[in-house]
């Protein structure tokens, strides 16, 4: 039987236990009784374009004061068509999404985004066959059903649930993968926290990690959402006991992915819940500043939207314009700094000429990746379907059916996974924690070739300190992003081996 039906074999297997085995480890796995903060969704500056199954135009996008991105000009902008065209697309692997809510339409938005772009149909979308060879979408609700609904005009809750929000960012990240990866089965993972959120939100997502990791569900894991290292009461301790799911990936060789975060080196507090308190200076949020998680930072891209090629410096945004023949600048809002909860681990003691030193703590982070919404990738998403005009619910949230251009590191993370992916099925095996294997090219001869070092750009949103783009390893996009994938995934999967 051949590798990639041996994975296959495993998935549908593995589904096949899920049913059984839910209830006993949401009565089995651990918890703790910190008060955590909310984990937010890294979705950021979303634009709605238009409703209907129709893809909007780059005119729509350019009158928006964007450039968006297709599936096929992201793919031609990492280089990663030809891996596509040999046969190499995730085929066998399973990239695992988390994210809190969820929505009941997410299979039938990835289905008609997938119609739309040309990209291989799954099994898990709505009348779609289930034959040998055919990717899997599947969703757990890990614990129990939560419906996306509007709240009421006169609504006084915490304001923390966002479902909305959560909602576009579910389908930010699977459309993304699936752009991406298109042949990888896609596991995606939704919580359903309290309304206080607190200990559930956070305790609930690493257990529902756990279980995928115990349960050997997924090759690559995707997270999407953060908060700030000093919003966890307890700092080191409240962390430490819940990064029990990091610690079995690492052991079970699954690759962990997060967003670097949306604030730039701004993050706040827990509280007041309505309108927490700024971090007073520079600071990163977690699960990105793990040292067993890769941490994805973000850039706007200035390549041609249409054709994914050359340096586009005229269309909108104003970073491409006003830096003339860069390819790609560091985003202002790219999550970056340095921790003040863990060390700085082995893998960044030696870092490319010209880096940032990175003193005794991680530095956050690690690579990069298209991210500015004025920059975006299409998303399609049906959930709201409160409004058709691109109207907002009170809350600010996007309450309009259809489709969106949107950014974040929320779109950086699923996509390196998907890269990631790849990596795998090149190398015939899980590539598990590839920090080392990352820092080693980086630090070759090959680094030139395999990762494009963006140096114009900082991350400084407010009156706190934030942090310039440099040569090599900066706070910004970390190593850079991977600008020659069809090199640097054949590379990575045999440094990872």
């Amino acid at each position: 039987m051949s590798y990639a039906a041996v994975r296959s074999f495993r998935w549908l297997v593995a589904a096949m236990a899920v049913a059984t085995a839910l209830a006993a480890a949401l009565a089995a796995t651990p918890s703790t009784t910190q008060p955590l903060p909310a984990p937010a969704p890294l979705v950021s500056d979303w634009q709605y374009l238009k409703s209907g199954v129709t893809p909007p135009t780059e005119g729509d996008c350019f009158s928006a004061g964007r450039r968006c991105f297709t599936p096929s000009a992201i793919q031609a902008s990492y280089d990663v068509g030809p891996l596509h065209a040999s046969g190499f697309t995730g085929k066998g692997e399973t990239i695992a999404i988390f994210d809190s809510f969820g929505y009941d339409q997410v299979a039938s938005d990835l289905k008609v985004f997938s119609q739309q772009f040309g990209l291989p149909l799954m099994c898990g979308m709505p009348d779609v066959p289930c034959s040998s060879g055919t990717p899997t979408f599947r969703h757990i609700e890990y614990n129990g059903n939560s419906q996306v609904k509007a709240p009421p005009p006169d609504s006084n809750g915490t304001g923390q649930q966002q479902r909305n929000l959560w909602a576009l960012e579910v389908a930010l990240d699977v459309q993304s993968a699936h752009a991406i990866a298109p042949g990888a089965n896609i596991l995606l993972v939704t919580t359903n926290p309290a309304e206080t959120l607190g200990v559930q939100g956070f305790t609930t997502l690493m257990n529902a990690e756990q279980y995928v990791i115990d349960n050997n569900m997924a090759d690559v894991i995707s997270q999407s959402f953060g908060a700030g290292e000093e919003s966890f009461t307890g700092g080191t301790a409240a962390l430490q006991n819940l990064r029990h799911a990091f610690q079995s990936a690492a052991a079970n060789k699954v690759t962990v992915f997060a967003s670097s975060g949306d604030g730039g080196s701004t993050n706040s507090y827990k509280e007041p819940v309505k309108n927490p308190k700024p971090i007073p200076f520079p600071s990163v949020i977690w699960p990105a500043s793990d040292p067993l998680v890769v941490s994805v930072g973000g850039t706007y891209l200035c390549t041609n939207p249409a054709t994914g090629t050359g340096v586009d410096s005229t269309d909108p945004p104003a970073a491409c314009r006003s830096n003339p023949g860069v390819r790609e600048v560091g985003w202002i809002d790219s999550g970056g700094g340095f921790s003040h909860v863990f060390p700085k681990p082995s893998y960044q003691n030696t870092l490319p000429a010209g880096s940032t030193p990175i003193g005794s703590t991680r530095g956050v982070p690690d690579v990069g990746y298209n991210a500015s919404a004025t920059t975006g990738v299409y998303v399609y998403d049906t959930s709201p379907a409160d409004a058709s005009g691109g109207l907002v619910c009170p809350t600010g949230d996007p309450c309009s059916s259809g489709w969106y251009v949107v950014g974040g590191t929320s779109a950086s993370s699923p996509q390196w996974a998907a890269l990631t992916a790849i990596g795998a099925q090149i190398a015939g095996h899980r590539l598990g924690d590839i920090h080392q294997a990352l820092y080693g090219l980086a630090n070759s001869p090959q680094y030139a070739t395999d990762f494009y070092d963006v140096t114009t750009g900082n991350n400084t949103t407010s009156d706190i300190p934030g942090y310039p783009a440099t040569e090599g390893w900066d706070p910004v996009t970390g190593l850079g992003t991977p600008v020659n994938s069809a090199a640097l995934l054949p590379a990575l999967a045999a440094a990872a081996g």
